[in-house]
């Protein structure tokens, strides 16, 4: 994804700039973030513009609505180094991410959220569903509108994983560490090779699931709805940042 994030959000997380996630910037305003679209991700700024323990604790209390209005995405911090000494389990956190993380960081931490979030959310019966795509990964079988889908195992897996994290674009590098392993010594055209053999099993309707990004990678595309996930990011003044 392109990042579009204002001035703002990269004086938040300047590191977030340089990674290829979609920003919103929003303003801090619980009723209006959750009757909107439902983000992959939540940073809430505690590190800047808001002045110290007033910040900190303003940044706390925000955290603690969200969470209490239900919202269910990954929910992150940020802060500077002395405000880590203010964060605790009343946050209702997922993670918390300082101001100077370089961009390795902040993915990291990202991926690791959306991955948690994703295993919970999969908990109670262990299946995958991404639309009219429902995968269980305990029988290593898929199915499209309830009828199977005959894959191999790396294409399950590719498919497994793209499923996982609806919306959001990999290169084909990091598909080939995710899904081969990192000891694996084959190049992106078995990334390719793949994405084309699993849009062949889709059908003409559905093959527009796996959705290319050009000159970036690929992603798993839902239809349009009202609550599709968005990136967002919070800023500070009185902002909320998703990311």
């Amino acid at each position: 994804m392109t990042a579009i994030a204002g001035e703002r959000a990269r004086r938040v997380l300047p590191g977030l700039d340089l990674l290829p996630h979609t920003l919103r910037v929003a303003p801090r305003d619980v009723s209006a973030l959750i009757s909107g679209p439902n983000p992959d991700i939540v940073l809430v700024d505690g590190a800047h513009g808001l002045g110290t323990r007033s910040g900190l604790a303003e940044a706390r209390d925000t955290c603690r609505l969200l969470r209490a209005t239900g919202l269910s995405s990954p929910l992150l911090a940020v802060v500077d180094e002395a405000g880590l000494a203010a964060v605790s389990a009343e946050w209702a956190l997922d993670d918390v991410v300082l101001a100077t993380a370089g961009p390795a960081e902040i993915e990291a931490r990202l991926r690791l959220v959306t991955a948690r979030r994703t295993a919970q959310a999969a908990g109670a019966n262990g299946l995958i569903t991404a639309g009219e795509l429902v995968i269980d990964p305990a029988t290593y079988a898929a199915k499209l509108k309830a009828a199977p889908l005959d894959l191999t195992y790396k294409e399950f897996e590719l498919l497994k994983f793209l499923a996982q994290h609806p919306g959001r674009v990999f290169t084909r590098d990091q598909l080939l560490r995710e899904v081969w392993g990192y000891d694996y010594f084959g190049g992106h055209r078995t990334v390719d090779v793949h994405v084309r053999r699993l849009r062949a099993k889709l059908g003409s309707e559905y093959e527009s699931m796996i959705g290319t990004v050009r000159q970036v990678g690929y992603k798993l595309v839902l239809p349009p709805r009202p609550e599709s996930a968005q990136a967002f990011a919070t800023a500070a003044e009185l902002e909320t940042m998703f990311a």
